[in-house]
């Protein structure tokens, strides 16, 4: 039997890969115009660094992380996703200090490890791209990152999006909030699911994003945060609003959205498309909000920071119901062709001499005949055919044809080494003389 990549995996192959280079080149070169700088973390971190930060009663941490002891009995666990392990970075490395810039704004992409049920869209190895901003409490960057969010999407071209933010508010806030919704849900002990039961004392914002049914129904009348909100919360919150309509970026107020980990305050968002290829209706495609607090959680200072993430799968099947042609066919310059085995050292080196002038270029390794390797260079579409045999060879020189055109022209190998600007204009010429 042969072997198999683990369930919920996948092969990324040629083609494919080419979609994955487009999404990062877009992602990298939107980030550069906000000033953002790549990051890259290791794989795998201490598991403290995941429990601490996503909290222990997420999902993520209770039931899909990939944790492990090693060969010195560490506590290791794979990556679940990046906002952890940038911010220990961020401790770690001392970007707090005074000599750093502030904000400190970094991006990363790469692989994310979750046990959970593979779909559509969906794998235990996965790919995110995220940014982080570190260093400012202030509404203006919430909405910055928000924008370049929003700009992201749009580069990519999805389409029909839609922006719905929500505040979880500050420390004091949440505590009685907290209390308001303990006050709620315990009546309703009994009827919780299993998992909201553990949550219920120790983080019942959970309860909210549970996903079972009966403790869906359970919720729909809770209170809801922004009636516990301090004024200092709710000013930040205002602000955001206000500078959103500034942008003229539409927005809804979810009242009912809590994200998936603990570490979020203040201002939280995801932005939605409707597409069918998800499921019905809007579909989160990208997700994010403040974290004031985290840095101090791992060690660090007093550190305010806000960011987002989305996942490069999903992105992906929504890029390609949308759009046909994601990614333009290859361009391949010229194709070598050579007619006798004496002719081989030649194409070689011409091959190689196109490809130092920045051309792309290739020739047939099969020692096939010439009819197979010119039906190769009409399958790869190449612009030109070299062609050399033996009178080519005796005379040193090579002939060129223009696919486009059907021109075609001799011409000496030095040329065609040096110069091969200079071929096209003769072929141009040749063309326009017809």
């Amino acid at each position: 039997m042969g072997y198999q990549k683990p369930k919920g995996t996948a092969d990324i192959l040629p083609g494919e890969s080419d979609q994955w280079q487009l999404v990062e080149k877009t992602a990298r070169d939107v980030f550069a115009r906000y000033q953002f700088k790549e990051i890259r973390t290791p794989l795998f971190e201490s598991y403290d660094v995941f429990s601490r930060s996503s909290g222990d009663t997420s999902d993520i941490v209770s039931k899909e992380m990939y944790d492990f002891m090693d060969k010195g009995d560490r506590h290791i666990a794979l990556r679940p996703e990046g906002t952890a392990g940038v911010v220990r970075a961020f401790v770690e490395n001392k970007l707090y200090g005074p000599e750093h810039q502030k904000p400190y704004k970094v991006y990363y992409m790469g692989p994310m490890f979750r046990y959970e049920r593979p779909q559509s869209g969906r794998q235990r190895q996965f790919h995110q791209i995220g940014v982080e901003s570190f260093g400012s409490e202030s509404p203006a960057v919430d909405v910055e990152v928000i924008s370049m969010a929003m700009r992201l999407l749009r580069e990519f071209k999805i389409t029909d999006l839609k922006l719905a933010i929500n505040t979880l508010g500050d420390a004091a806030s949440r505590a009685a909030y907290h209390e308001a919704l303990v006050n709620y849900l315990e009546p309703h002990f009994d009827e919780l699911s299993d998992d909201s039961k553990v949550r219920l004392h120790k983080n019942p914002l959970r309860v909210l994003d549970s996903k079972d049914a009966k403790d869906q129904e359970i919720v729909k009348d809770a209170p809801v945060i922004l009636d516990y909100l301090t004024d200092e919360a709710k000013v930040h919150f205002n602000t955001v609003k206000t500078l959103l309509e500034s942008l003229n970026i539409p927005y809804e107020v979810d009242t009912e959205m809590v994200r998936g980990l603990d570490y979020y305050n203040h201002t939280i968002f995801e932005i939605m498309t409707n597409n069918k290829v998800l499921g019905r209706g809007y579909t989160t495609v990208l997700a994010g909000g403040r974290y004031n607090g985290l840095v101090e959680q791992l060690g660090g200072p007093d550190m305010p920071g806000v960011g987002f993430a989305l996942g490069v799968e999903r992105l992906l099947l929504l890029m390609n119901a949308q759009n046909s042609d994601l990614v333009a066919a290859p361009v391949l310059d010229a194709y070598v062709v050579g007619i006798g085995a004496e002719t081989s050292a030649i194409t070689l080196h011409l091959v190689e001499s196109l490809r130092e002038a920045g051309l792309t270029a290739d020739r047939d390794y099969l020692d096939r005949k010439p009819k197979a390797q010119f039906k190769t260079a009409n399958k790869l579409n190449a612009q030109f055919v070299v062609t050399i045999g033996e009178s080519e060879l005796a005379d040193k020189t090579a002939h060129v044809k223009d696919m486009t055109s059907g021109v075609e022209i001799t011409v000496p190998l030095t040329m065609l080494e040096a110069d091969f600007a200079a071929v096209k204009n003769e072929l141009k010429a040749q063309e326009e003389n017809a």
